[in-house]
């Protein structure tokens, strides 16, 4: 399918861009080279294949919220702004 001048004119007031006269042949071979590529990707042998949704398997894996213990909480406080009662304390938030 070959892109007419007239055609990429109309695409461009639609996409509302002003083209000069000197650009309209740059975009016009820009346009028909990206149908061009399109249609290769469209006539792609693709009979083998099965269809597939997703690239892998993977389903959501979940895990039990459980309280850990942290045997080292100086360390970890020790870059907190502030604590309290061994905690980090931070802004209330609404």
């Amino acid at each position: 399918m070959q892109v007419s001048k007239e055609e990429l004119l109309h695409i461009a007031k639609l996409a509302n861009l002003n083209l000069k006269e000197d650009e309209v042949d740059k975009y016009l071979n820009n346009l028909q080279d990206i149908l061009n590529f399109c249609n290769v990707v469209n006539n792609a042998p693709v009979d083998e294949f099965d269809i597939t949704i997703g690239a892998n398997e993977s389903k959501n894996v979940f895990r039990k919220d459980e309280i850990e213990i942290f045997e080292d909480n100086e360390s970890l406080l020790q870059n907190a702004p502030e604590q309290k009662n061994n905690m980090f304390k931070i802004p209330k938030v609404i």
